[in-house]
């Protein structure tokens, strides 16, 4: 199997696997996601370097709760700098599809790439929730700061 087709469909399993939480009850909010989302533009603005260790920092509260979590990538590459799976940090963005044929990565980068420096914009797609298989509605919110594209995603 070729590296990049791993890498594809290991990041289609790592977004399936995103936001399982062993014994999670409760999921973040809209707010609490924009919330994240303000304090990652924040932190990227004071210090990108620092600010993508500690998105991707399993232990740092502030980034990730419950199933809320930063995830970044760089532009123009698509090449993400920051995720919840360390795995998938190095991955290309733009190569994430969801079944049955939903280009979301593809979709994810144009809407921030094009989008003015710091506004926030939204990309709403179908996901599992941990432990179900029907998708249900989730939406990301994201960012462009500079050459990093940031976003956190909750379900609706």
């Amino acid at each position: 199997m070729s590296r990049r087709l791993f890498a594809a469909a290991f990041a289609a399993l790592a977004l399936l696997w995103s936001g399982a939480l062993p014994g999670a009850e409760q999921f973040g909010t809209a707010d609490e996601a924009r919330a994240m989302l303000e304090r990652a533009i924040a932190a990227l603005k004071v210090n990108e370097a620092a600010a993508l260790k500690q998105f991707n920092d399993e232990k740092n509260k502030q980034f990730r709760d419950r199933d809320l979590y930063v995830f970044c990538f760089s532009l123009p590459d698509g090449n993400f700098t920051a995720y919840e799976s360390p795995l998938l940090v190095g991955t290309n963005i733009r190569e994430l599809k969801l079944p049955p044929n939903d280009a979301i990565g593809q979709r994810a980068y144009d809407a921030v790439a094009n989008a003015p420096e710091e506004s926030i914009v939204t990309v709403d797609y179908d996901f599992p929730k941990p432990g179900v298989k029907k998708p249900v509605p989730k939406q990301s919110f994201e960012a462009r700061v500079g050459n990093q594209a940031c976003g956190v995603s909750y379900f609706k």
